[in-house]
Formats: C-alpha cells, structure tokens, sequence
C-alpha cells in the first residue's frame, strides 16, 4: 500500500524506510507460519500411514523388504535406458499380458518384472549387439584382387576409371 504522507525531507525518508522494513518483517513471518501451516497439512496422510503402519505388526518387515527391493533396482548400473524400462515395462505388461489378471498376479509379476529390468543396462544391451553382429557378420570379407605387373610390382585393383581424376571437385 502506498502511505498517504508524501515525503518532504531526509526525516520523512528515513520514517518511511523504516516502516517499510518493519512491513516487510510482518509480511515475511506471515508468510513463513502459512508456509509451515501447508506443509503440515499436506504432510497429514503421511502421517497417518506412518502412525498405522507403526500400529500393524510385521509392517517394518515389509517396509525393510520393500526398501531392499528398491535399493537392488537402483543400483550402480542403472541409467537412463535401466529406468526407462522400469518405468515402461509395467505399463505394457498391465496392457497386453495381464489385461484381465487379478491384483495379486499382477503384483507378483510386476515386481518380478521390474526386479528382472534392474538388471538391465545399456552396457549390456550393447555387448550383447556386438556378440550378435559379430557372428552374423562375415569373417573374412571380399578380398581385392591384386595383379602382377610385368616389371614385378604389385597394384591393387582400382575402381573402373571414368575419366576424371580421383582428386578434382565436380559441383
């Protein structure tokens, strides 16, 4: 808000900047305690499964389970093409394979599935394309044909000859 006064001199400056600043202190602990007021409101339901799940007996079995699973699939090997598959592999399985499967199947499959995709990296997939192409790929390949000039020298056979020199630029 703009204060009604208008500033005539170097006292009226000095007032206005210290009601500002004081201003400015409210407005920033208002701020702050609305913060802290969100935070604790969007932090309820965690709360709240945090205070069930102390409730429950063999819930820290579970919770340590599930956190050894995690940590196994995010483990050093994991990069960007071990995460996209992560994240892909259930989607697709959910719309193809367990279309009409029940929750529990679904489950076990899926964290069997994810479990099986950590394992996977992009180091692996491409050794595994090297060893591929490598047994598809021919051993020897086309040798070139040597001929034997009469003097004794060897050439390489060379590309048919169109009459251009092989170092000219044609645009």
């Amino acid at each position: 808000m703009k204060s009604s006064q208008k500033i005539n001199n170097l006292q009226d400056l000095k007032a206005e900047i210290a009601r500002v600043n004081v201003r400015k202190r409210e407005q920033e602990a208002y701020l702050l305690d609305q913060y802290g007021l969100l935070k604790n409101k969007i932090e309820a339901p965690l709360r709240f499964v945090k205070n069930m799940t102390a409730v429950v007996p063999g819930a820290g079995i579970v919770k340590g389970v599930a956190n050894n699973i995690s940590k196994a699939m995010k483990g050093k090997d994991a990069d960007w093409l071990t995460n996209v598959l992560q994240i892909g592999t259930p989607l697709v399985l959910n719309s193809t394979l367990l279309k009409n499967a029940g929750w529990l199947k679904k489950a076990v499959v899926l964290l069997a599935s994810e479990t099986a995709v950590g394992q996977v990296n992009q180091n692996k997939i491409s050794s595994f394309i090297s060893r591929v192409t490598s047994f598809i790929k021919p051993k020897g390949g086309k040798k070139k044909k040597k001929k034997n000039l009469p003097t004794g020298l060897v050439v390489e056979d060379e590309s048919p000859d169109f009459g251009l020199p092989s170092n000219s630029e044609t645009y």
